[in-house]
């Protein structure tokens, strides 16, 4: 008798099977050999971001809180980086770019947003066993999201002060809150086009909070009433709608995770925690990109 007809076919199957990843592999040539080239880890820099989670406290939750936050940092610099780049096309009348990185801004927030989900996890005793080791460190102090917030228009000067300890930083910061905001670029360039937007809001202290106007709103129902022909202004005008209601949605989120997580204790940066949160719910960006809804 053949010794292999001892082998159920079966168990042949298996082995080649077993086998077949590999075989996979070398048939594809994939490159397996980085001691010369750069590899994935390489490129991403995964040394430096995988090790940077310093837990300060024994608590297993601590892992999910310093993630969540890093993570939320890295999709805020991409929209930073859009947001300079749209406000950038739009100061130059190049709008078809501007478009592609103001819808890509507003995807990102949506992913912040969904981020909340994950960090809602934490229940209230798995926050308070590491929250004695924050110290004040908040998200509050984020430089990233205050120059996300001066470059959409809520300009500040008070929240300079936490970035008065790193010139670095503080540099940034008061670039973004300094120069004219993306509303403010896009009521120039309606401007440039022939609308009658006032000189009120042309050329103004661009540190400034912004005041809204009948007259800009005039000028945006124009806009609306005519899309055919003003149909860019129009497509920027919805473009704006949409970025500021991914925003509304991301700060709205972060309320009632923080709500759900600590209640109604004051935040580790000094604020009222949910109360501060739920006043900056009212801030709006473009108004009369919204009011104009209601005289349509």
């Amino acid at each position: 008798m053949c010794p292999f007809s001892q082998t159920p076919a079966g168990d042949n199957n298996n082995a080649a099977s077993a086998a077949l990843p590999e075989s996979i592999v070398h048939e594809e040539r994939a490159q397996l050999d980085f001691s010369q080239s750069m590899s994935y880890g390489d490129y991403l820099q995964l040394d430096a971001i995988l090790t940077a989670q310093k837990a300060l406290s024994p608590a297993h939750d601590e892992m999910l809180f310093i993630v969540q936050h890093q993570t939320s940092e890295l999709w805020m610099k991409l929209m930073l980086h859009e947001l300079r780049a749209a406000i950038g096309h739009i100061a130059r009348d190049e709008l078809p770019p501007a478009f592609k990185m103001l819808a890509r801004v507003s995807k990102i927030m949506e992913q912040l947003v969904h981020a909340w989900d994950v960090l809602a996890t934490m229940t209230p005793p798995e926050y308070s066993a590491m929250r004695p080791y924050l110290g004040q460190s908040s998200g509050f102090q984020s430089y990233q999201y205050r120059c996300i917030e001066f470059s959409m228009g809520n300009k500040n000067r008070a929240m300079l002060r936490p970035h008065e300890h790193r010139a670095d930083l503080l540099a940034q910061v008061q670039a973004a809150y300094e120069a004219p905001s993306l509303y403010d670029e896009a009521l120039r360039l309606m401007a440039r086009r022939g609308l009658p937007v006032p000189a009120s809001h042309l050329e103004r202290d661009w540190t400034q909070p912004y005041a809204e106007s009948d007259a800009v709103e005039q000028a945006w129902l124009t806009v609306y009433r005519n899309p055919e022909q003003h149909w860019d202004l129009y497509q920027l005008g919805e473009e704006l709608t949409d970025l500021e209601d991914a925003f509304r949605l991301w700060r709205f989120r972060h309320v009632t995770t923080v709500e759900r997580v600590i209640g109604f204790k004051r935040g580790t940066g000094g604020t009222g925690g949910v109360s501060y949160l739920r006043k900056m719910l009212d801030v709006v960006l473009f108004p009369e990109i919204w009011r104009l809804r209601t005289d349509l």
